[in-house]
């Protein structure tokens, strides 16, 4: 699904990333681990098509990104890619079925099918009950929940998830991870994970391994 070729990317003098090559299949279950300062965010933020590389090739099914426009991208990102980050980036003055429908909006969907969705969404995540509660009226476990339903409302091929777990509890945690379990069986979703959770890595399909911008290991 995604092919990634002799991937750079530089800041200035810093050579961040310096080649990586990386294959991933739909509905795998890949973790990204490595030492701070390794690269695994700066791969991620290149994936989901947040920054463009300094040189090198990726693939989304087939579909040449680096040579996109930046509206053709935007349009692509939003209908192709979910993410799901640290700090769940909920939109604070809006309740959770309505931070959940925002990509789809965007996409140009109907607000009714939308909103549908979305409440089927919750109460996959368990969460039916608090659609119209705000963030501040939520747990963290509970947000980082209502962010996954938002990522997955315009059904991506892919949900690159940023150290997703890194702000939860124990209890949240296991309940997260479960969880991305849960969704790639039940949607055959495919996840990017970058983690220092050790725990979560070991039960991913394949954990790989970066140091010092390159990938030690496939």
């Amino acid at each position: 699904m995604i092919e990634i070729k002799d991937l750079t990317k530089n800041f200035g003098n810093l050579k961040v990333l310096k080649g990586v090559n990386l294959n991933v299949t739909k509905g795998e279950v890949i973790s990204i681990v490595g030492p701070s300062g390794a690269g695994k965010t700066t791969l991620l933020q290149l994936i989901g098509t947040l920054d463009k590389p300094t040189g090198g090739s990726i693939r989304f099914n087939g579909e040449e990104l680096v040579k996109m426009s930046e509206k053709r991208l935007s349009a692509f990102r939003n209908r192709h890619i979910g993410f799901v980050f640290q700090f769940h980036q909920l939109l604070p003055e809006f309740t959770a079925l309505e931070n959940i429908i925002i990509p789809a909006l965007i996409a140009g969907r109907d607000r009714k099918e939308s909103e549908k969705e979305a409440l089927e969404l919750l109460e996959t995540m368990g969460l039916k009950e608090r659609a119209h509660h705000k963030p501040a009226e939520m747990s963290g476990g509970e947000n980082q929940r209502v962010a996954v339903a938002r990522a997955l409302i315009n059904h991506p091929d892919i949900i690159l998830a940023d150290e997703p777990s890194g702000s939860l509890d124990s209890h949240n945690k296991e309940e997260l991870h479960k969880l991305f379990f849960d969704l790639r069986d039940k949607f055959g979703q495919t996840f990017i994970i970058v983690t220092h959770d050790e725990k979560l890595a070991s039960f991913t399909d394949r954990t790989i391994h970066m140091v010092d911008g390159v990938v030690t290991d496939k």
